[in-house]
């Protein structure tokens, strides 16, 4: 299947399709269930080519019913043609396809990061991924930074507000460049955007069957804005449905101190767009690092996307040396979503154990290039 109007498309020969012009009344039942996922892939910069390609080896390995059609929006299409996004680019996302997964955006060739603004903070306002779901699952004591700390006491969510806060980009500056320069950036909550948050994160405790939810914000001085995520919590913990998980608060400066302290307190944690952003690369480094760190941007019954969350380190692309786990975790977390279950446990248990046998590389302790490290989690799970 082809997109017209869609340059730097290409296809991966294992679709099933049906005929455009076969009548909705000729596709059997059965034959609707083994239609294919539809998955586009946008690998992006630097070390993002490469963990995206290592994670795209291992679903085909697993054998996902999927078909995967990959999309060139980079630095390098940018450099090219000066295209960020096509025009219906979003359009034809959210309309053609189930999920996105993303790789790394960024690149010292173009100063600005237009391309990475625009291609990943596009999707995320302009499709409206207001959910950034990030597990926090430490898979092997030796990966993490403090002491005595099991894989059972990390394991927990962070819930981060996607598209409103500090990142809507409200804001100005008066007399730049003068000794009296003025910079104002608006933090912009809106009761919609505060409460469908704070739902989604109830509703995934219940979904996954944990007791507690956490809310984190800076009432205490950021007091009109927080005032509003405080009622709004507070309302949605005392309704009915929510009788069995135990509601709590903490500042975020508190949040930091008690996840180095005793990570084991939390399951699942609910914060806004710019305190969600710090404290899951924090999280990160409870379970080995960037390179280990999976996330969706998800909307219910909407296209989702799925990233790792590392950077595109461009100093490190090209030598092999990239961690790809996050990225399989990441395509992971996408089948689940998909309800490819199986076949993402499946993905899940290789990386573990290549984890424990040191099948990784350098970063969490093993001595194998991103390929070979991908090869391998292929091969367990083939």
């Amino acid at each position: 299947m082809r997109f017209a109007g869609i340059q730097g498309l290409h296809d991966y020969p294992d679709g099933f399709f049906w005929p455009s012009a076969a009548p909705p009344d000729m596709v059997f039942p059965e034959l609707k269930m083994k239609q294919k996922k539809k998955i586009a892939v946008v690998p992006g910069d630097g070390i993002g080519k490469e963990v995206i390609a290592a994670a795209l080896r291992v679903i085909r390995a697993v054998k996902a019913p999927v078909e995967m059609t990959e999309f060139d929006w980079s630095a390098d299409r940018y450099l090219k043609d000066g295209t960020t996004v096509p025009a219906d680019g979003f359009a034809t996302l959210s309309r053609d396809f189930d999920t996105i997964l993303l790789g790394a955006l960024g690149d010292p060739r173009v100063p600005t990061n237009i391309h990475a603004k625009e291609i990943l903070l596009g999707m995320r306002f302009k499709m409206d991924l207001y959910a950034n779901v990030r597990p926090v699952k430490l898979l092997d004591a030796s990966l993490c930074p403090l002491k005595g700390v099991e894989p059972k006491d990390v394991d927990f969510t962070i819930i981060r507000e996607n598209t409103e806060g500090l990142y809507c980009d409200v804001g100005g500056v008066f007399k730049q460049g003068t000794a009296e320069e003025v910079a104002v950036q608006e933090d912009v909550n809106t009761r919609k955007g505060v409460e469908r948050i704070i739902r989604y994160a109830f509703d995934y405790a219940r979904n996954h069957e944990l007791k507690k939810v956490l809310m984190s914000d800076k009432s205490n001085v950021l007091t009109y804005a927080h005032g509003l995520w405080q009622r709004v919590f507070k309302e949605v913990a005392a309704e009915k449905v929510h009788a069995s998980i135990e509601a709590s608060h903490m500042y975020v400066d508190a949040l930091c101190l008690q996840m180095v302290r005793d990570p084991r307190q939390f399951q699942v944690i609910v914060t806004n767009n710019m305190f969600g952003d710090i404290i899951t690369d924090l999280a990160a480094a409870l379970q080995g690092g960037l390179g280990m760190a999976a996330s969706g941007n998800i909307h219910p019954g909407r296209t989702s996307m799925f990233e790792p969350v590392h950077g595109s380190a461009p100093p490190l692309a090209g030598k092999n040396v990239a961690n790809p786990m996050g990225a399989i975790l990441t395509a992971a977390m996408m089948l689940k979503h998909l309800g490819l279950s199986a076949e993402a446990e499946k993905i899940e248990a290789a990386v573990l154990e290549a984890v424990r046998l040191k099948k990784t590389t350098a970063d969490v302790g093993g001595g194998l290039g991103t390929k070979e490290c991908a090869e391998w989690v292929a091969n367990k799970v083939s």
